[in-house]
């Protein structure tokens, strides 16, 4: 199963890719469904190429409501 998600291609681009969904791996984990998203400074920081601290491919984004799809045991 996949997924959409933001990710990094390089300084100034982004790209709408699918990728393979989250899976519960530590017993702690939770997966959210994200509902709603926006961006920050720190978003436009990696965008803008300011800050490298990302792989091409890597996800971006971290301002997100949403709802609880799965809980580890």
């Amino acid at each position: 199963q996949t997924m959409k998600a933001l990710v990094w291609q390089g300084k100034q681009k982004v790209d709408v890719v699918d990728v393979p969904k989250p899976k519960i791996v530590e017993d702690g984990d939770v997966i959210l469904k994200v509902t709603g998203t926006t961006v920050c400074g720190s978003d436009l920081h990696l965008l803008h190429g300011t800050i490298i601290q990302l792989n091409k491919g890597d996800i971006v984004g971290h301002e997100f409501c949403g709802v609880v799809d799965q809980v580890g045991p």
